[in-house]
């Protein structure tokens, strides 16, 4: 109860001490005793607006010059990347006839399906075969596409697999018995 009428006594003590708070100060500084009074002023009423102006622009231009600088890093961080991309996708072989279908890349089964089908060099996806053609079931000379594979159905094996033909399959191109559960297959 004591320690009730002390906390209800110290709050009325420090409302009624404290004075009304002005939304804005005024300009008026002459209460206050830590401001040096002088009778010329640095800069006039008038000079006021300008020197703001001018700190505005000043900010403006550094805010510029900022941004501008910020593209150019990453300008040249997207530049930068795509290089490494190029240089990390294709691999030069002169051993390899292309077919005109350029250089091949790393993972090369997409490549190979378009020297022997032809396309454009965004089939050197393999997935992007799924797209390609128009649809239909495993059947000889059809393009069965896997999620990270392609090749192409050149036969059935005894033991009533596909046989696939496929390039980069294990290095080299080559035709095996697979199954083909799970893969798309397209016929152009």
């Amino acid at each position: 109860m004591r320690k009730n009428v002390i906390a209800v006594a110290a709050t009325l003590v420090a409302f009624a001490c404290a004075t009304s708070a002005d939304a804005r100060p005024s300009r008026d500084e002459s209460w206050n005793p830590f401001v040096q009074q002088s009778s010329v002023t640095d800069q006039t009423r008038a000079d006021r607006p300008r020197a703001k102006r001018e700190r505005s622009a000043s900010r403006q231009r550094g805010q510029r010059v900022s941004r501008e600088r910020g593209q150019r890093v990453r300008y040249a961080t997207r530049q930068r990347e795509a290089r490494r991309y190029a240089a990390r996708t294709e691999s030069y072989s002169s051993s390899s006839y292309s077919g005109g279908a350029g250089p091949r890349p790393r993972a090369w089964c997409g490549w190979w399906m378009r020297t022997q089908r032809g396309g454009g060099p965004h089939l050197n996806l393999a997935w992007n075969w799924s797209k390609w053609g128009r649809a239909s079931g495993p059947q000889v000379g059809a393009v069965v596409v896997w999620r990270h594979h392609v090749g192409e159905i050149v036969g059935r094996a005894p033991n009533g697999q596909w046989l696939v033909r496929s390039g980069n399959d294990g290095g080299a191109v080559r035709t095996r018995a697979r199954s083909v559960s799970g893969a798309v297959f397209r016929v152009g």
